[in-house]
């Protein structure tokens, strides 16, 4: 037999093996390529033989190869588009048969936590909650609040003025809130008034420059200082349990008078002494005193009819009695290995 005829033998072998080739998956296309298109294919090699074929039987035998070879690739752009269309379910790199990955969750601050459960405390028995600006005017900040100009009690807050407004300050206190409410409303007043301040001190483990107060206020006729104790015994046994003690101390500032620090039984040491507590088993909370008359009046409300008493709590200091931490530090260095530790507080 001819050698001509032998390469018309392996045209129609070839055909045949092109008619029956399976491609399921892109690892057969590619074999496809390989055999059939590549530089080393079998239809290269055909077409390496034209030379050897009698100049009679050229023509034909060209011809022949060249349709083979369009009709390999024309199936090999059929059976790509083909796994392409269907890639995204049969070939896709997911498995959407497994068990789907539990989306990690966040966790709330704790200082959040703590605001959110002082305030809850206290809306139980009538309080609002109220917000206002961090930046204030002097007015709100000091001179409502019984602060004259040249009063020495401003010095007792390094405030953190603005600059070219010498009388406009980052609050150093949220009793500008209840001096906002007071304006707007006549009594009764029963609001509190949580927020960010900020003072310009020493950053240590016990102090910072910026932390968070929660403000309380009550006005209405016949108001007394036996109405405020027992407010603040009852959120101190909310807070920290039923066998929690206080204890008021006299003390001194401008917008009440009489005035009063507070304090709770440790209950980091159960009032044995330790580093929080200053070994006394006591641990300040809150300053608290009645609304001083002058206030009332700044603010429009008649000294004469209304009284009322006032408190302040930091909840910094809260926190870390509630959860048992010694450095204050902590709540502001954004370390989530810290931060979700942390779970609601209840009461």
């Amino acid at each position: 037999m001819s050698k001509s005829r032998i390469s018309m033998k392996s045209i129609d072998n070839i055909s045949a093996e092109i008619e029956n080739f399976k491609v399921s998956v892109a690892e057969d296309l590619e074999r496809f390529r390989l055999q059939f298109l590549s530089k080393k294919s079998e239809l290269q090699t055909l077409l390496g033989e034209i030379k050897n074929v009698p100049a009679e039987e050229r023509k034909d035998f060209g011809q022949r190869v060249n349709q083979l070879k369009r009709r390999a690739q024309a199936f090999f752009e059929e059976q790509r588009e083909r796994l392409e269309s269907v890639a995204p379910t049969s070939n896709s790199q997911t498995d959407v048969t497994r068990p789907a990955s539990m989306v990690e969750l966040g966790s709330r601050h704790p200082i959040s936590l703590m605001m959110d459960n002082v305030c809850s405390i206290f809306e139980k028995i009538g309080f609002s909650t109220v917000s206002g600006p961090d930046i204030e005017d002097d007015w709100h900040i000091f001179t409502a609040l019984n602060f004259p100009e040249e009063h020495p009690a401003r010095d007792m807050q390094d405030t953190f003025f603005i600059d070219q407004k010498p009388d406009v300050a980052l609050r150093t206190h949220t009793s500008t809130l209840q001096v906002r409410t007071m304006e707007r409303h006549q009594p009764p007043i029963r609001v509190i008034c949580p927020g960010r301040v900020f003072r310009n001190e020493a950053i240590t483990s016990r102090a910072h420059c910026i932390f968070h107060q929660m403000e309380g206020l009550y006005i209405d006729k016949n108001v007394s200082f036996a109405d405020m104790k027992q407010t603040l015994m009852y959120f101190a046994k909310e807070m920290f349990g039923e066998q929690t003690r206080i204890r008021l101390r006299p003390s001194y500032f401008p917008f009440t008078e009489p005035s009063a620090e507070m304090d709770v039984s440790c209950n980091l040491c159960g009032g044995k002494g330790c580093a929080l507590c200053k070994h006394t088993g006591w641990v300040e909370i809150l300053g608290c005193g009645m609304v001083d008359p002058n206030v009332l009046e700044n603010c429009g409300i008649d000294s004469s009819v209304y009284s009322g008493f006032a408190f302040g709590l930091g909840i910094e200091r809260m926190t870390m009695l509630k959860y048992r931490t010694n450095d204050i530090r902590l709540y502001f260095e954004n370390d989530l290995r810290f931060v979700k530790q942390f779970t609601p507080v209840s009461h």
